[in-house]
């Protein structure tokens, strides 16, 4: 839920907010009384403080308590230092670019397993991936696609790492910002082992791998610092950034938080 919202869910909302202390109407309007109390609690519980009420921070509302794989403001601080460029720049990717969770309900990261990638990195290893596609389709193809989604996409990593683990643990984007396995040694990681292992860890290594990543890159480096949002859509998200309109959500977004991040810089 996010401003302008209402009903029943955001009247639902107020009342908990106002049971943790903040002060707020409860008449089933996300207006800017509300958006100041989630950002407040969220403030005060160590979360990202974008305004939004989102899963995380309704389990975090509703139990009381931070499980400490979440991803903080802090972190998106430290990441912007580290790229040195405007909070606000690296609030609107957190938003925009990634898919607003870093882990499933069972606690294992969220990937998705890339049937295309691991026929071509089996084809680059001297593995007959064309053989291997005929007998699993679904894992090894030429073709994109087979997303099964959520612990499923486990279930054909486990199916893919059966056939070849390196190539596999290759193949699956993971973690909150969809970083590809095969990145590891762009990104500065010993093996994909290490990069695997890693992104078992929590959101916060999640978004270190963002910043490896953009920060191998001067060309998507450039683009998020100078905020040439359709350049940066076009080079992290490829042949869709258009379609989906990546570059008018990231402007929109570093919009709404360009005063807040000013001011934690000025600060």
């Amino acid at each position: 839920m996010r401003k302008g919202d209402t009903g029943a869910k955001v009247r639902e909302l107020q009342h908990r907010l106002a049971a943790a202390g903040f002060e707020v109407e409860k008449d089933g309007w996300f207006g800017d009384r509300t958006e100041d109390a989630v950002s407040g609690f969220q403030q005060r519980a160590g979360l990202v403080v974008d305004g939004i009420a989102g899963p995380k921070t309704l389990a975090v509302l509703e139990t009381g308590s931070r499980p400490a794989r979440l991803l903080g403001q802090a972190d998106i601080a430290r990441a912007a230092e580290d790229l040195g460029v405007a909070v606000a720049a690296v609030m609107a990717v957190n938003e925009v670019e990634s898919l607003g969770h870093g882990f499933l309900p069972d606690g294992r990261p969220a990937i998705l397993f890339e049937r295309h990638v691991m026929h071509r990195l089996l084809a680059e290893a001297g593995r007959d991936a064309d053989a291997l596609a005929a007998q699993y389709p679904n894992v090894v193809n030429a073709k994109r696609g087979g997303y099964a989604g959520g612990a499923a996409e486990h279930a054909r990593l486990a199916t893919a790492c059966g056939i070849d683990r390196a190539c596999a643990l290759q193949s699956a984007s993971w973690g909150q910002y969809q970083i590809m396995g095969f990145h590891w040694q762009t990104c500065g990681y010993d093996s994909v082992e290490a990069f695997v292992e890693a992104m078992r860890g929590g959101e916060a290594a999640h978004l270190e791998a963002f910043v490896r990543f953009i920060a191998a890159d001067p060309a998507l480096h450039k683009a998020l610092k100078g905020r040439k949002w359709a350049e940066f859509a076009k080079l992290y998200n490829g042949p869709a950034w258009r379609e989906n309109l990546y570059d008018q959500r990231l402007a929109r977004a570093y919009a709404r938080y360009s005063g807040a991040g000013a001011a934690e810089e000025a600060a």
